[in-house]
């Protein structure tokens, strides 16, 4: 896999970081998103399938992005498909240090170091070319604002955004309650971004999951269910 394209993982991560203040929003469940995003990325590669509720290795070579190929590792040791919401709820966690550090080494990021009260160290990241942010979020917008049914890469990063809740950091206020529904509509575009939306949702929400029927043909969740997803008890440290 070339550099010459973005990963889902890293879009992700850069859309949730905030410009103004250089944390991420969302940080209890961003690292649910980036695990589900793998999946997706290694979906788009041809290196896993659903089946059913479950993801199966089909071709364990590696890509070449070191942060994914751990991830297709453990996979290919399982030996045996393992369902997407086992795995994203699995206990790995600090994928959002870790791709941090990753962005940082591609150069997409760099950290600011400093004090919070004077006395305890933080680290925050600021965005080295915001012309790639600003290109993510008008992939997004554009998908939201003409109703084309979006690529497969932007509907899996609008699924994941939408379930770890950032669409009211991009879409704020009253002003933006039509922009998050249809944020959260465009799911149905892709059926391996919903597979795993939907179970990032289900990690945040302790739903004691059963296999789920038609879960790979798209679709979006039932009617009633709410807009943003509720934080569930695995608790995630936040970036500063």
């Amino acid at each position: 896999m070339g550099r010459s394209r973005r990963t889902i993982p890293e879009e992700l991560l850069l859309l949730a970081l905030d410009p103004a203040t250089g944390t991420t929003a969302q940080p209890q469940s961003l690292d649910l998103g980036l695990a589900g995003a793998q999946l997706v990325e290694l979906a788009l590669a041809g290196r896993i399938a659903p089946d059913g509720d479950r993801i199966a290795v089909v071709m364990p070579r590696p890509t070449g992005d070191p942060t994914l190929d751990s991830a297709l590792e453990l996979l290919r040791r399982r030996g045996s498909p393992v369902r997407a919401v086992h795995w994203i709820g699995g206990p790995r966690l600090g994928l959002r240090q870790i791709y941090l550090a990753h962005l940082e080494r591609c150069g997409m990021v760099h950290a600011v170091e400093g004090q919070m009260c004077g006395v305890l160290p933080t680290t925050r990241y600021q965005a080295t070319d915001t012309a790639i942010s600003r290109d993510i979020r008008t992939r997004l917008d554009s998908a939201i604002r003409t109703g084309v049914p979006p690529d497969p890469r932007t509907a899996a990063l609008a699924a994941l955004a939408h379930a770890v809740g950032l669409g009211k950091h991009l879409y704020p206020g009253n002003e933006g309650r039509s922009s998050r529904s249809r944020l959260r509509d465009l799911i149905r575009h892709d059926p391996m971004g919903g597979l795993v939306a939907h179970a990032v949702m289900d990690v945040q929400n302790g739903v004691a999951v059963q296999p789920r029927r038609n879960s790979a043909a798209g679709g979006g969740r039932p009617s009633g269910v709410p807009e943003q997803p509720h934080r569930g008890s695995m608790a995630r440290a936040a970036v500063h």
